[in-house]
């Protein structure tokens, strides 16, 4: 069973539709309880950095994700889902306060994207790219070279360590698409969006 955790920061029907696709029951969480109770989990996200942090910590549900991810649960982030993986963010305050940790399970920070000047390039980074596949992972099995990607975001996650990078991509400067440290992975494109690149990277998460 895969958990998609509800924070209230992402449309979570297209994660679910598309889970339905490829055959995968898939329950909508948002207690701690059923956090802890999640053999696998999707943590999905659109918007700023620090409303998605307030939401997880209103719900109580930082401290169990820490620990499902301590106990080797594979956990997926999705988009802004993947930011919060990381240990804090360059983004500017929000309404919530200018808290900036994340979820600490990936040694990494935000950065905004800085294409080149004159590039012509705006942020935010809307539109598919292909992948650069750093180093060989399961969620990656069995796609092709070709495989492409639907990204939405102003901020990338920049590793201190490049052993986490799977995969990075290009928009007028090289940025991180995907990580992973242990059971802990995240993608900065949206799978569900991505047609039948995304439908089978979201099976080989689910039978991994």
């Amino acid at each position: 069973m895969i958990s998609v955790i509800d924070y209230g920061v992402a449309n979570l029907g297209s994660i679910k539709n598309m889970l339905g696709r490829i055959g995968v029951e898939a329950i909508l969480a948002s207690s701690p309880g059923q956090v802890v109770d999640s053999d696998k989990i999707i943590l999905p996200g659109v918007g700023s950095f620090q409303h998605g942090m307030a939401e997880l910590n209103k719900r109580g549900l930082i401290e169990p994700l820490r620990q499902q991810a301590k106990e080797g649960v594979p956990i997926l982030g999705i988009c802004l889902g993947m930011q919060l993986l990381g240990n804090g963010s360059d983004e500017g305050p929000g309404k919530e306060g200018p808290g900036k940790e994340g979820l600490g399970l990936i040694d990494a920070r935000c950065e905004r994207l800085s294409p080149p000047a004159g590039s012509g390039l705006k942020v935010p980074h809307m539109g598919w790219c292909q992948l650069a596949i750093r180093r060989d992972a399961p969620i990656f099995d069995s796609l092709p070279p070709e495989s492409r990607y639907y990204f939405v975001h102003s901020f990338h996650l920049v590793c201190n360590k490049q052993d986490d990078v799977l995969a990075t991509a290009e928009y007028g400067q090289q940025f991180t698409a995907a990580v992973q440290s242990g059971t802990v992975l995240g993608v900065q494109f949206h799978p569900e969006k991505s047609h039948r690149f995304g439908m089978a990277l979201l099976r080989n998460f689910a039978n991994q």
